[in-house]
């Protein structure tokens, strides 16, 4: 039988990390939107490496993601860009909570994306993402502060609120 390579790895690193001892109900209807809409697309990156496009796996993440996308377009999820750059002039020690690549990816002045659903740093660089990469992408998906952030009450989630009341 052939030897997992590292991608796989990685993956499997994803799938053994949990929420147990968080308070999912809690969490701010919004924010953990965009938390799971964060973690899907790392999955379905980290996916793309380890097994082939258009596996049955990857062929039914990108089902998926595309109903994450339209739901994105949807009340106040479809101002989330506009929060985050708010965020990042007005309030920075909040929005460091957030993962790098997700800062990254919203960051208007910064090349980093989503592309097919792919996490993509830097879309001249043809190689693909370092495993180290996405292992600390996963690192920063389930941080403590982070996950604090995106509670019900917590000061993100207030933000929010704020921003939402001047759009």
């Amino acid at each position: 039988m052939l030897e997992n390579n590292e991608y796989e790895k990685v993956l499997k690193t994803l799938y053994e990390k949990s929420l147990i001892l968080e308070n999912m109900s809690d969490f701010h209807p919004d924010l953990s939107f965009w938390y799971f809409d964060a973690m899907a697309h790392l999955d379905y990156t980290i996916s793309l490496f380890a097994y082939n496009a258009d596996s049955p796996r990857n062929m039914l993440s990108r089902e998926y993601m595309k109903c994450r996308k339209d739901k994105t377009l949807e009340g106040n999820l479809a101002r989330f860009d506009g929060f985050m750059n708010w965020l990042r002039q007005n309030h920075p020690d909040e929005y460091e909570k957030f993962p790098l690549f997700i800062q990254k990816i919203y960051d208007p002045s910064d090349m980093a994306s989503y592309r097919s659903f792919r996490i993509v740093l830097d879309p001249n660089d043809k190689k693909p993402t370092p495993p180290a990469v996405l292992m600390m992408m996963i690192d920063e998906v389930f941080d403590k502060a982070y996950l604090a952030s995106i509670y019900n009450g917590s000061s993100m989630a207030h933000l929010y609120a704020q921003y939402m009341d001047t759009c």
